[in-house]
C-alpha cells in the first residue's frame, strides 16, 4: 500500500514491515496524527518491541516516541489542573527531559490514537485556562512551568525535524504527514517560545479602551506621553503576528458606535512631535543653505521614518520571493498528476510546500501593507507640521504667489497624496524583480523561447513612457488649477454675508464654476490618459505570453501543458503588479509634483528676522527706538512705504499715532512688530510685546482660552481684566459665560465684543509694550471712553503704550503724539505743542471740531448742563439671541461637533451616486464588458492547456500556427473589452464627480446664512479639497476593481468547480466565515473612517484660522504653542487612522488564512484523487487560477471595506447637496419692474424676527416708515437689534411675522436677487477680493472704465490709483492685505456710487476712517445721494446728526422716532443722553489738552 493507516488492520501493518531495511522507526508527533512510515532488517521477524537508546549520532538509531509526549501532556494536565484548583502557580516536581537511556517503545496504532486524544485534551485545557488567565487583568504573566513546557515543546519538534531531514537525505521515505506535523510544531513552538519571552513584565495592565485619554493640553507639555502604553507597542510576538492587538477596539465596535476617546492613543515614537524633531535634524545637518531640494526633502522624510521603510522593504521582498514558489513548482505539480511521480508522497509534500509559500506569502503581505501604511502617517505628520511651521515664518503681506487656499492646499492635499504613496513606494524595484525571477521561470519551462518575452516586456514598459510623461503634465495642471479653485473658494466663503447682502453669490459661484471647468478639462485630460495606460498594461501579459509561445513555436520547441501552466501562473501572478503599474506610475508622477510643489514652498524666503533688535525690558530705560528707518511692504517699490523715520519711546509713555487714511500708521506697528520688510535703518524693542490689531483676530473656541491665550489662569488678574474690558455683562449674557465655544471668525459675537476680547487677550499677556491699531473704532462713543479710561489711563498707565487712534478726543493724554502723512513722520511732539506747529494736526482736529459744531447746532438749550449718565443695558446682540434661548434650559453651543452618519454607508448613498452619471446606465455596460474579458481570457488560457500535449509522447491535436493563431485572436478581443472597460470607467467617474461638485456647490450657496454662522469654514473646505479629490480619483477606479475582482473570482471558482466539484464543499463555508468576519470587521472600521474624516476639518480649520491671524500670533511670540497644536490635531488624526489601518489588517489576515487554507484542501483533494479521474492539464489551469484567489478575496474584501470608507467622502458631500436653500432668487410672477424703487419708501408693519423657531424674539412688533428720499439713522446701544433689523430688509432673516414693504411692494413675495440687487450697503467689515481694482470695483461688470474713474474720484481714492503703475488692473491682493482698513472702506463707497440705488444702508461704514475722512464721505453721500432713501447705523453721533429722522431701538422695541431736532429739544429722550454724552467726553478731553 502506499501509505500506512492506524485504519489498517495489524497483520496488514506487519506485512508491510516484513522485508523492509534497516531499524523501524517511529515518528509521532504531540497533538497531529502522524501515519508511520517504517524500515526493519531483512528477512520475516515477529514484532515484539524494540530498544531503542540516545546516542550522538543521531542518524544512527533516532528515536521519538508516542508516549513521551503522551507523558509530558499528562504532566502538564496535571499541572494546569493543579493550577486551577488552587489559583496560584507552585512550581511542582517536574520531570521534564529525564528520561531513562532503556525505554519501551510501543508500535501500536492505539498509543498514537491515546496520544491524539490527550494532545488535543491538553491543548483544549491550556486554551481555557489562558481564556480565564488573561480575562483577569491584574495577572500579567504566564506561568512559569507552561513557559518550560512550551520551550521544551520547541526543542522536541525541531529533533524530529532534524530526524525528518537526516532520513530524506538518506533517501528513505518519510511519511509526508509526519513532515507536515513536525513543520507545523516548529513554528508553533517557535512562535510560543517567542511569545512567552517577548512578554512584558509590567506589574499591572492597562486597558487602554476604558482609561481616560490625557486632554490635549496635558499631553503636550510634557514628555508624559511615553509613559503611555499602547496596545501595538505592548503586544507580544504573536499579538503583532496576527494583529490580535486590534481585537479588543473590534468588539467594542461591535457593542457601541466607537468614538474618538474609544481609540487607543499613537504610541510616543509614531507622533509628531518626535518624528518632527527627527525630520528637522536630519534635513538642517543636511541642508546648511536651507534651500531644500526634492531629494533632501525625500531624504530626511525617509530617515525620520526608517525603520517603518526598511522593515516593509523586507516583507515586500519576502512576499515577492514566495509568490514564485508555486509557478516553480506547477510543471512537477501537472507531471505528478499525470503519473510521473519521482516518490511515494511527493504530492503531499507539493501540497505542503505549496501552503507555507502561501502562508508565507500572506503573511509578509499583510506586514509589508501595514508597515508602509505607518510610514506613511508618520511623513505626514511631518509633512503638515514642516508646512504648518513654514507658514508661521512667512511674511504677512505677501506670501510670495501662495495664498490661503494653496497653502491649505499643501496640507489637505499634497501631504496626503505623499501618505498614500507610501502603498506604492515598494512597485518599482518589486516589478523588476519580479520580471527577473518570471523570466528565469520562463527559461526553466520554454527554454529559448523565452528570450522572445524580455523585448517584449521591455516593449510595454516602453510604450509607457510617454503617457506618463503626460500624467506628470496633467496632474501638475490638474493641482494648479485645484489651488485656484480652492484659493477662491475659500475668499468666497470667508466673505459669503458680504456677497449675499449685495447679490454678488451666484456671480462668484459661476467664476468657481469656471475654475472648476478649467480643473475639469485637465482631470478628463488625466483620467483618460490612465485609461490608456491601463488598456496596455492590461494587454501586457497576454502580449508576453503570445510572443513567448510564438517563438517557441519557430523555435521547434515542444510545448506540454505543464511547462504551458508554468508559464501561464508566471504571467498570471506578474499581471498583479502590470495591473497596477498605471495607478503606480500615476501615484509616482502625483508624488514627484506634490514634494516638488512642498519643497518650492519650504524655499521661500522667510521673515527678516534682523528687522528689530529685540533688547530684554530692563536692559534700558528706552521701550523702543526707531533710527532712520525706512520700511516698504513691496521691495521692489522705488518709494519706500515708510520713510526717513526716527522717534524715540521710553519706559511707561503713551504714543499716539494718527493721520488720514493710507498714511502709514498701521504699517508702523507692523514694522514695530517686524512684519514689514526693513530696507535701511534700525529698530529697538525692550521688553516682551502686545498687539491689538484693527480687524479682530479671534480664535474658534471658549471665551476664556481667547482670553488666556496659552497663559496660566490666574483668577483674579482674569477678573480685573474682565472688569476694564467691560466684558463682564457681555458673559453674563452669553449661554455658557466664559465658557461659550466662539464660531467661526467670532461670528456669534458683535464687533464691539470681539474688540473687547481682543483687547483683554491683550492685557491678560502682561506684556511690556501694547500695541493698538485703532481698536476703539468698532465700540459707541461711551464704551470708547470707557476703555480708553480704563484700559490705557487704568490698568495700563505704567506700561508703553502705542495706539493709533482716528478719534481725536483721544490724543492729548498722549505723552508722545506722532502725525502721519503719506509714509512720514510729519510732526511730532506733545498736543498743545504739535497743534499750532503744522497744518497736518490742525486738519484731523478741524474736522472733529466741524463734526461737534453739527451736534451742537442741533442741541438747544444749555450745552454745559452735566448730562444724565446712562447705565449701559447691554443685551444680547442677534447672533447672541441666537445662542442664548428661553433661557432654562440653556441650548447648546452655537457651534456643535460635525455631524457624522451612524451606521454602515446607507444603499442610497450608492444609489445616489451611481445616478449621478447618465442616470446609472453605464453600470451595467462596464459589468458586461468586464464579464466577456473574463470570458475571453479563461477561454485563451483553457484553449492553451486543452490543445498542448501533458508529456512529449503525445501528438498535439491541432498545428503550432492553429495554436497560437486563436490564441492571439482571443487575447485580441479581451483587450478590446479592457479598453471598452477603462474608456467606460473613466467618462463615467469623471461624470460623476462632476455632477457631485456641482450639485454641492450650488446648494452651499445657495444655503442662508444661519448654515455658514454655525458651519467652520474648514468643514466646507474639506469637502471642496478632500472630499472632492477622492471622487475625482480614487472612487471610480475601486469600483471598478471591486467588479473585477468579484467576476475574476467567479471565473476562478467556475473553473476550480470544472475540475472538482468537490471543491465548492470548501468554499461555502469559507465564503461564509469571510462575510462574518468582514459583518464583524465593518462596524469600527466604518466609524474609524468616519472620525478620520472629521478630524481632518479641525486640521484645516486651525490651518486656516491661524494664516489669517499670523500676525497677532507672532506678536504675542506664540509660534511654539500653535505648532503644539496642530501636532495634536496631526496626531489626532493618525491615530483614527493607524487603528483604521490595523483593522484592515486584522480583517486582511484572517481572509488570507482562511483563504490559504482552502487552497491548500482543494489540492489534498485534487492530489488524493485516483490516477485518471482528473484531467491533469485541467486541474494545472484551476491551480493556476487558485493561486491569486487568496490575494484576490482579501483584497476584494479589503477594497469593499475601503470603498465603504471611500464612500463616507460622497455621503458628507450629499449631506451638503441636502442642506436647506434660501427663498428663489428670483420669482417670475412678481417681478418688480426695472426702476422699482423709485422714490425708495420703507414702511415697516409689525415686524417680529427671531433666529430660530424655538429661540426668543429679537424685534417684537416694529411698526414705523421711513420716508422715501430722506437721511434716517438709527441709533442704540450694542445688541438692540440694529443690524438684526438690517439684515432683515435684506431678508438674510427671514421675518416671523408682520412685513416690509419698498414703494408698496412686500418685499416677501418677490425673489432675493431682484431685492439685493436693487439696494445698497456698505458693510461694517470692509472686504475686498483677490484680483484687480476694477474687478472689486465693478464685479459683475456692468460698468465702463469712465463711470469706475468717476466712481473712484467721488470717494476720494482717484489719485491714489492714478500713482499705481497699473492703474485700474492694479492687483489686489488675498482679503486686499496690500491696501489699508480705511483704503477698503473707501473702495465699498465706491461700489455703491457705482450701483445709485435709490436705497442705501450705511453700517457703520465709516467706522475705521479718520474724522476728516469721515466727514468727506458724509458730504460725499450728501452730494451723490440727495434724492435717495439713507439709512446709518454709527457710533459716531456726527454720522447721524444730520439725518433728517433718527430711530432709536432699545431691546428690540422703538423707543423714539423723530427729527434729531425734537428729539434733542427733550432733554430726557434716550437720543439727548446720548448726543450729551458724546460731546462731553469730547468736550472735556479738548479742554484738558488746552
Amino acid at each position: 500500500m502506499d501509505q500506512p493507516s492506524h485504519l489498517l488492520e495489524w497483520s496488514e501493518y506487519c506485512d508491510q514491515i516484513y522485508g523492509k531495511e534497516e531499524e523501524f522507526i517511529i515518528l509521532q508527533h504531540s497533538g497531529v496524527v502522524c501515519l508511520p512510515s517504517v524500515r526493519t532488517n531483512k528477512g520475516p521477524s515477529s514484532f515484539v518491541s524494540v530498544t531503542v537508546r540516545f546516542q550522538t549520532e543521531v542518524s544512527a538509531k533516532p528515536i521519538y516516541f508516542p508516549l513521551l509526549s503522551l507523558f509530558l501532556n499528562l504532566v502538564l494536565l496535571l499541572i494546569l489542573f493543579g493550577s486551577w484548583v488552587c489559583k496560584n502557580r507552585v512550581a511542582s516536581e517536574n520531570s521534564d527531559g529525564l528520561v531513562e537511556k532503556s525505554f519501551v517503545s510501543w508500535h501500536t496504532p492505539d498509543w498514537a490514537l491515546l496520544d491524539l486524544l490527550v494532545a488535543a485534551l491538553t491543548w483544549g485545557t491550556i486554551s481555557v485556562y489562558l481564556r480565564g488567565l488573561f480575562t483577569d487583568f491584574h495577572e500579567q504573566k504566564l506561568p512559569f512551568l507552561l513557559r518550560v513546557w512550551w520551550v521544551l515543546y520547541f526543542m522536541v519538534s525541531c529533533y524530529r525535524l532534524v530526524v525528518d531531514f537526516v532520513l530524506y537525505k538518506k533517501q528513505e521515505l518519510v511519511p509526508v504527514h509526519n513532515v507536515m506535523s513536525d513543520l507545523v510544531g516548529v513554528c508553533a513552538g517557535l512562535f510560543l517560545c517567542c511569545s512567552c519571552l517577548w512578554k512584558k513584565r509590567d506589574s499591572e495592565r492597562i486597558n487602554l479602551l476604558q482609561e481616560p485619554l490625557l486632554s490635549s493640553a496635558e499631553s503636550n507639555e510634557n514628555e508624559g506621553c511615553d509613559e503611555v502604553t499602547t496596545p501595538f507597542s505592548k503586544a507580544g510576538f504573536l499579538s503583532l503576528v496576527s494583529f490580535s492587538w486590534m481585537s479588543p477596539l473590534i468588539t467594542l465596535g461591535n457593542e457601541k458606535i466607537i468614538d474618538s476617546k474609544d481609540v487607543p492613543q499613537l504610541d510616543s515614537s509614531d507622533r509628531a512631535e518626535k518624528l518632527f524633531r527627527i525630520f528637522r535634524s536630519k534635513l538642517e545637518w543636511d541642508d546648511g543653505e536651507r534651500r531644500i531640494t526634492t531629494f533632501k526633502l525625500i531624504k530626511a522624510l525617509f530617515l525620520s521614518v526608517w525603520r517603518d521603510i526598511l522593515l516593509s522593504t523586507l516583507f515586500a521582498f519576502v512576499n515577492t520571493m514566495s509568490c514564485y514558489v508555486a509557478p516553480y513548482l506547477m510543471d512537477s505539480f501537472v507531471q505528478y498528476l499525470n503519473g510521473h511521480r519521482l516518490y511515494k508522497y511527493q504530492g503531499y509534500v507539493l501540497v505542503t510546500t505549496f501552503f507555507v509559500a502561501k502562508l508565507v506569502e500572506c503573511q509578509s503581505r499583510r506586514h509589508w501593507f501595514f508597515r508602509a501604511h505607518k510610514a506613511g502617517l508618520g511623513m505626514r505628520a511631518v509633512l503638515v507640521s514642516m508646512i504648518y511651521e513654514k507658514g508661521l515664518t512667512l511674511p504677512c503681506h505677501s506670501k510670495q504667489g501662495h495664498t490661503s487656499g494653496e497653502i491649505i492646499n499643501l496640507m489637505a492635499v499634497d501631504a496626503d497624496r505623499i501618505n498614500a504613496f507610501t502603498w506604492f513606494m515598494h512597485d518599482p524595484w518589486i516589478l523588476v524583480l519580479q520580471v527577473s525571477l518570471a523570466l528565469w521561470i520562463l527559461y526553466k519551462s520554454l527554454g529559448l523561447g523565452s528570450i522572445a518575452a524580455v523585448p517584449a516586456t521591455v516593449l510595454v514598459m516602453l510604450a509607457n513612457f510617454p503617457f506618463a510623461k503626460l500624467e506628470e503634465k496633467f496632474q501638475s495642471n490638474l493641482m494648479k488649477s485645484k489651488d485656484n479653485r480652492m484659493k477662491k473658494t475659500s475668499e468666497v466663503l470667508l466673505n459669503m454675508r458680504i456677497l449675499k447682502l449685495q447679490g454678488w453669490e451666484m456671480k462668484f459661484l459661476s467664476k468657481i464654476l469656471e475654475l472648476r471647468h478649467v480643473e475639469a478639462g485637465w482631470l478628463k485630460k488625466f483620467v483618460y490618459n490612465a485609461a490608456a495606460i491601463s488598456s496596455v498594461l492590461w494587454t501586457a501579459p497576454s502580449f508576453i505570453s503570445a510572443t513567448a509561445f510564438g517563438a517557441c513555436i519557430l523555435l521547434k520547441i515542444p510545448l506540454e501543458s505543464g511547462k504551458i501552466l508554468a508559464a501561464l501562473a508566471t504571467f498570471r501572478i506578474l499581471q498583479g503588479p502590470i495591473y497596477k503599474l498605471p495607478e503606480t506610475i500615476s501615484m509616482i508622477v502625483q508624488t514627484k509634483v506634490s514634494l516638488r510643489r512642498i519643497a518650492s514652498f519650504l524655499c521661500l524666503d522667510d521673515l527678516q528676522k534682523d528687522v528689530v533688535e529685540r533688547l530684554t525690558s530692563r536692559s534700558s530705560e528706552m521701550a523702543l527706538e526707531v533710527s532712520n528707518g525706512s520700511f516698504s511692504w513691496d521691495e521692489s517699490s522705488p518709494i519706500p512705504t515708510l520713510r526717513d523715520v526716527s522717534f524715540k519711546v521710553s519706559q511707561g509713555m503713551n504714543v499716539a499715532i494718527c493721520g488720514t487714511v493710507g498714511s502709514g500708521k498701521s504699517s508702523l506697528l507692523s514694522s514695530i512688530l517686524g512684519e514689514v520688510p526693513k530696507i535701511s535703518g534700525n529698530i529697538k524693542v525692550c521688553g516682551t510685546k502686545a498687539y491689538i490689531a484693527q480687524s479682530p483676530w479671534i480664535q474658534s473656541g471658549k471665551v476664556e482660552d481667547n482670553i488666556l491665550f496659552g497663559k496660566a489662569m490666574e483668577r483674579e488678574w482674569y477678573e480685573k481684566v474682565l472688569e476694564a474690558c467691560s466684558l463682564n455683562k457681555d458673559l453674563e449674557l452669553l449661554p455658557f459665560h466664559d465658557q461659550t465655544v466662539i464660531g467661526e471668525r467670532g461670528i456669534n459675537l458683535s464687533g464691539g465684543q470681539k474688540q473687547r476680547i481682543q483687547i483683554a487677550r491683550a492685557l491678560y499677556q502682561n506684556a511690556d509694550i501694547y500695541l493698538f491699531d485703532d481698536p476703539f473704532s468698532a465700540v459707541d462713543a461711551h464704551t470708547g471712553s470707557h476703555l480708553f479710561k480704563e484700559v490705557l489711563l487704568g490698568i495700563l498707565r505704567n506700561k508703553t503704550v502705542i495706539y493709533v487712534t482716528h478719534q481725536v478726543e483721544f490724543l492729548p493724554e498722549a505723552d508722545l503724539i506722532l502725525v502721519m502723512k503719506d509714509g512720514k513722520i510729519t510732526q511730532a511732539g506733545k498736543y498743545n505743542e504739535i497743534l499750532d506747529s503744522g497744518t497736518d494736526l490742525m486738519e484731523l482736529v478741524g474736522a472733529h471740531t466741524d463734526a461737534l459744531a453739527t451736534v451742537d447746532s442741533y442741541e438747544t438749550g444749555d450745552a454745559s448742563t452735566k448730562p444724565t449718565t446712562i447705565k449701559e443695558k447691554e443685551v444680547m446682540n442677534d447672533e447672541e439671541k441666537l445662542e442664548k434661548g428661553t433661557g432654562k434650559p440653556k441650548r447648546g453651543q452655537l457651534v456643535q461637533e460635525e455631524e457624522r452618519e451612524k451606521g454602515k454607508v446607507g444603499f442610497t448613498v450608492y444609489k445616489k451616486y451611481m445616478a449621478l452619471a447618465y442616470g446609472g446606465a453605464a453600470i451595467p455596460l462596464i459589468l458586461i464588458v468586464q464579464i466577456l474579458f473574463q470570458l475571453l481570457h479563461i477561454g485563451s488560457n483553457y484553449w492553451m492547456t486543452w490543445v498542448t500535449p501533458v508529456s512529449k509522447d503525445v501528438e498535439p491535436p491541432v498545428s503550432g500556427f492553429t495554436l497560437i493563431l486563436v490564441y492571439v485572436a482571443l487575447a485580441i478581443a479581451s483587450s478590446l473589452c479592457i479598453l471598452v472597460r477603462a474608456l467606460l470607467v473613466a467618462m463615467t467617474g469623471f461624470k460623476m464627480a462632476t455632477e457631485l461638485f456641482t450639485q454641492m456647490h450650488l446648494r452651499i450657496f445657495r444655503a442662508s446664512m444661519s448654515f455658514f454662522d454655525a458651519t467652520p469654514m474648514g468643514r466646507i473646505l474639506n469637502r471642496a479639497s478632500t472630499d472632492q479629490s477622492v471622487a475625482d480619483l480614487r472612487l471610480p477606479g475601486q469600483f471598478a476593481y471591486v467588479a473585477i475582482a468579484s467576476i475574476n473570482i467567479l471565473g476562478i471558482i467556475g473553473v476550480m468547480v470544472q475540475v472538482a466539484w468537490q471543491v465548492l464543499i470548501i468554499f461555502i463555508p469559507v465564503v461564509a466565515a469571510c462575510a462574518w468576519y468582514r459583518q464583524y470587521y465593518i462596524s469600527a472600521a466604518r466609524e474609524l473612517a468616519r472620525l478620520a474624516g472629521i478630524s481632518r476639518s479641525p486640521l484645516v480649520h486651525h490651518f486656516s484660522e491661524t494664516l489669517s491671524g499670523i500676525t497677532t500670533i507672532r506678536s504675542f511670540d506664540q509660534e511654539p504653542r500653535f505648532l503644539g497644536d496642530i501636532m495634536r490635531l496631526s496626531d489626532c488624526f493618525s491615530r483614527l487612522r493607524f487603528h483604521s489601518t490595523g483593522v484592515m489588517e486584522w480583517l486582511c489576515f484572517r481572509l488570507d488564512l482562511l483563504s490559504t487554507v482552502a487552497f491548500a484542501i482543494s489540492l489534498v483533494i485534487l492530489v488524493s484523487a485516483p490516477e485518471g479521474v482528473i484531467n491533469p492539464s485541467l486541474a494545472g489551469l484551476a491551480i493556476t487560477y487558485a493561486l491569486n484567489l487568496n490575494s484576490l478575496q482579501s483584497t476584494l474584501i479589503w477594497t469593499l471595506c475601503d470603498l465603504e470608507n471611500k464612500m463616507i467622502s460622497v455621503e458628507r458631500m450629499l449631506q451638503y447637496i441636502n442642506i436647506p436653500s434660501e427663498p428663489p432668487l428670483v420669482i417670475e410672477s412678481t417681478r418688480p419692474e426695472k426702476s422699482w424703487p423709485c422714490r425708495g419708501e420703507i414702511t415697516i408693519c409689525d415686524l417680529q424676527v427671531r433666529y430660530g423657531p424655538h429661540l426668543p424674539m429679537v424685534l417684537h412688533g416694529l411698526t414705523c416708515t421711513f420716508p422715501g428720499g430722506l437721511k434716517t439713522g438709527i441709533v442704540g446701544r450694542t445688541g438692540c437689534g440694529k443690524s438684526t433689523l438690517i439684515q432683515t430688509l435684506f431678508r438674510i432673516v427671514e421675518p416671523t411675522a408682520g412685513e416690509i414693504r419698498i414703494d408698496g411692494i412686500n418685499i416677501l413675495t418677490i425673489g432675493l436677487h431682484d431685492l439685493r440687487s436693487r439696494l445698497s450697503i456698505i458693510p461694517q467689515d470692509p472686504t475686498m477680493f483677490e484680483g484687480t481694482v476694477r474687478s472689486n470695483l465693478d464685479p459683475l461688470e456692468e460698468y465702463n472704465d469712465d463711470q469706475i474713474w468717476e466712481s473712484l474720484d467721488k470717494c476720494q481714492l482717484g489719485d491714489e490709483v492714478r500713482k499705481k503703475e497699473l492703474k485700474l488692473d492694479s492687483p489686489v491682493s488675498e482679503n486686499g492685505q496690500n491696501w489699508s482698513v480705511g483704503q477698503r472702506q473707501l473702495v465699498c463707497l465706491g461700489r455703491v456710487l457705482l450701483k445709485r440705488s435709490k436705497v442705501l444702508v450705511l453700517d457703520e461704514a465709516t467706522a475705521s476712517v479718520d474724522t476728516a475722512t469721515d466727514n468727506l464721505i458724509q458730504e460725499t453721500l450728501r452730494e451723490h445721494f440727495s434724492d435717495c432713501t439713507v439709512i446709518t447705523i454709527a457710533h459716531r453721533i456726527s454720522s447721524v446728526i444730520d439725518s433728517d429722522m433718527v430711530l432709536l431701538l432699545d431691546q428690540g422695541l422703538i423707543k423714539e422716532h423723530d427729527s434729531p431736532a425734537r428729539l434733542l429739544e427733550d432733554k430726557s429722550s434716550y437720543f439727548s443722553k446720548l448726543v450729551a454724552e458724546y460731546t462731553s467726553s469730547s468736550d472735556s478731553k479738548s479742554k484738558r489738552s488746552c
